[in-house]
């Protein structure tokens, strides 16, 4: 028995692995089975490959397990699926972990990878600093200078494309622009703590601090711990999961001391991990502080819908439709919250996205490291969005913001469609109807219409 097999043997839930009956439920939810047809694409036949990899009837250092991991999106669409809820998405974190420890990569490559999982992502200020020289980047001209005369070229081509849509960065994240305790507008519902994440507090700043805004509007206080790291990830679904325990442990240890009713989140990939510290963590001395963690955790949405109800007065004119977050909707099992803010909003006409429960293809890093399939993923996404003739693109996580957003700039409608986080376009409504009351609701709609006429 290799030494990889016995690594796997003594990693992977075999529990697990047995509970999958074969039934080929997960089949239809899997967008690299749809799109290969293959069975070692499924959910089933990877799992199938993992059990054979522990039972000793192949050899894991072959590469076919390790490459159909590799393309895995981590969606975990299968797990809404499987009738007998196999905990897919853990056993493809612990096989990952395994192989990883494996894997020889070019010196200057594990260069790159040790300063991003183990200097950059855990360290915030590090972080402020990557975004203080992506904001002079953006704004000094530079980013101008390098597409006009054709620096990017050497870049590669899924490279070149997100460094035209990323959005503008910054190096003061929401501590530095609000202080780490707002208070509740009017009576206090809940006191809350905010995750503000690390690349969503250095590109998505805004977005963090209009959840702070509705989060008090709905009469929450917001407390933001500034020791509170990475919510680690990119560094779980990497092979990293030492790393990811660091900083789960670190989070963990923080919120508690904070004492909080809830604590939330507004990306859903951020807000899954955080959801799974308990099974991170289980095993260790902060076992019940991670539950108490895990128990607490909620997205924005189910926290302006359920228990802190946001009253939304605004009027936006416009044409959505929503994509769902897959880690939101598939792990913290988070759908219709969205969709009722939403719904909320007067005049916000919703049109229904075809398959808004599959995954874009962002998946945190997977549009790089697995660019063909995330971008036929990404164009079937786009034809589907074509038919609601929506004109803004709305999503509840940074990473699929990004991905349609990358898609709407493919597609030569950037003029024309606009992506937003769902936080951003409430936060906007509520904003105009406050210029309307202060302007004597002077829009002319028929709700203020009949406002006036009423007063």
């Amino acid at each position: 028995m290799s030494q990889l097999t016995e690594k796997l043997k003594l990693t992977l839930d075999y529990d697990e692995l047995t509970n999958c009956m074969r039934c080929g439920f997960c089949i239809p939810a899997c967008p690299t089975y749809r799109e290969t047809g293959l069975e070692a694409a499924s959910p089933r036949g990877r799992i199938a490959l993992m059990k054979a990899a522990v039972d000793g009837l192949m050899d894991p250092d072959e590469g076919k397990l390790r490459d159909q991991l590799n393309l895995c999106l981590g969606c975990r669409a299968c797990e809404i699926a499987c009738p007998s809820g196999v905990k897919y998405g853990h056993l493809l974190e612990q096989a990952r972990d395994v192989l990883e420890e494996k894997v020889e990569y070019p010196w200057w490559i594990e260069k790159i990878r040790t300063l991003v999982f183990r200097y950059l992502f855990p360290s915030q200020r590090k972080l402020q600093l990557l975004g203080s020289l992506m904001a002079f980047y953006q704004r000094s001209g530079l980013a101008a200078a390098a597409r006009k005369l054709g620096l990017l070229r050497f870049l590669p081509k899924q490279v070149r494309d997100m460094e035209a849509i990323l959005p503008k960065a910054t190096g003061k994240g929401v501590v530095e622009q609000l202080g780490t305790i707002i208070p509740a507008k009017g009576e206090k519902v809940a006191t809350v703590a905010l995750f503000r994440g690390c690349i969503m507090d250095v590109l998505f700043t805004e977005t963090n601090k209009n959840t702070v805004r509705l989060l008090t509007e709905a009469g929450c206080e917001v407390i933001i711990p500034s020791d509170q790291n990475c919510c680690g990830a990119l560094h779980a679904h990497s092979g990293q999961r030492n790393l990811a325990k660091e900083l789960a442990r670190k989070n963990v240890e923080v919120f508690y001391e904070a004492g909080v009713d809830y604590i939330v989140s507004n990306a859903g990939g951020c807000g899954a991990m955080l959801k799974e510290y308990d099974h991170l963590l289980k095993d260790e001395e902060l076992g019940e502080k991670a539950k108490w963690f895990a128990e607490r955790v909620k997205d924005i949405s189910e926290i302006l819908i359920d228990i802190a109800p946001l009253k939304i007065k605004g009027t936006m004119n416009r044409r959505v439709t929503y994509q769902d977050s897959c880690h939101l909707r598939n792990v913290m099992k988070v759908s219709s919250q969205p969709r009722k803010l939403l719904r909320q909003v007067d005049q916000l006409e919703y049109k229904e996205l075809f398959e808004a429960d599959r995954c874009c293809g962002s998946a945190g890093i997977y549009n790089i490291i697995q660019p063909e399939m995330s971008m036929s993923l990404l164009d079937h996404k786009m034809e589907n969005v074509s038919k609601t003739k929506a004109d803004v693109i709305v999503t509840a996580n940074p990473g699929c913001l990004l991905q349609m957003k990358l898609g709407v700039h493919r597609e030569g409608l950037s003029d024309q469609v606009e992506t937003v986080h769902i936080v951003d376009l409430i936060a906007e409504a509520i904003e105009l109807e406050k210029k309307m009351k202060e302007e004597g609701s002077g829009c002319g709609c028929e709700h203020h219409k009949k406002e006036d006429k009423s007063a």
